[in-house]
């Protein structure tokens, strides 16, 4: 059943359905950061609508491309220097150290859910990380700071590892590149046993990522949907709520 829900309604029909569950999930996607000044990339006007995204396949087989990708990469974190956890962030941080969330699955790579105190362990990446780098090849870890003065010493040309010279990329799965199969596992072993699934800011439209509310809505659990937008989920959701994120979790911060 449909239940597009004013706030007040929705802060209520959210604390009860928190309460009744046993193992309650929440699934974020880039309307969580918006509050935050991290746009959603996918939105008209948005970053990549004007630039097409470099894929997996040209990063690896192209020097230029990795080039331009860390070119973008720098920009990109320029403008969103010095973001911090939003209410949101605040709020399912709190509600998991109170136990009455079992894990975050999360689309975003920005980092702001560890900035906001949720421990790796309780945290699912499924898209990555774009707050530090790794080598293609070896896997050894690099910071970003390590790679841009670097790439701006050498005119805009992408360093390679130091210990196997393989190409260095952010830590994010981008187009074309498989999913990461251990963060798959982890997520779907949460979603299989979940009795409560909550939809944070996500439009639903990318997969595999987005399989796991139906996963979730078959096995039997609970769905809420908190998204300025109409996703295609909703017509088997529990709750819809077209209001902004913060607002509706203010109550849990």
């Amino acid at each position: 059943m449909i239940f597009e829900a004013d706030l007040k309604t929705a802060q209520r029909e959210l604390a009860d359905f928190l309460t009744a569950a046993d193992r309650a999930v929440a699934f974020t996607g880039a309307g969580l950061s918006t509050e935050c000044g991290i746009p959603d990339f996918r939105s008209p006007g948005g970053l990549w609508s004007r630039n097409k995204p470099i894929a997996f396949g040209d990063f690896r087989a192209h020097p230029a491309a990795r080039n331009e990708a860390w070119r973008r990469k720098f920009v990109m974190d320029a403008s969103f220097a010095g973001a911090q956890p939003g209410r949101g962030h605040r709020a399912l941080a709190n509600l998991l150290a109170q136990g009455r969330l079992s894990g975050i699955i999360t689309q975003n790579i920005d980092g702001l859910h560890q900035a906001s105190g949720v421990p790796d362990m309780d945290l699912v990446e499924l898209h990555g990380n774009g707050t530090y780098a790794t080598c293609l090849d070896c896997r050894r870890r690099y910071e970003l700071g390590w790679v841009k003065t670097r790439f701006e010493a050498a005119g805009g040309i992408a360093p390679d590892c130091e210990a196997c010279g393989g190409p260095i990329k952010s830590a994010t799965i981008s187009f074309g590149q498989a999913m990461p199969e251990r963060e798959m596992a982890r997520a779907a072993a949460l979603t299989d046993t979940c009795d409560l699934f909550i939809v944070l800011g996500s439009s639903l439209v990318v997969y595999p990522a987005a399989g796991f509310p139906l996963m979730a809505r078959r096995n039997g659990a609970r769905l809420v949907i908190v998204n300025r937008q109409p996703t295609d989920f909703d017509e088997m959701a529990d709750l819809v709520v077209r209001d902004d994120i913060g607002d509706v979790l203010e109550p849990f911060l």
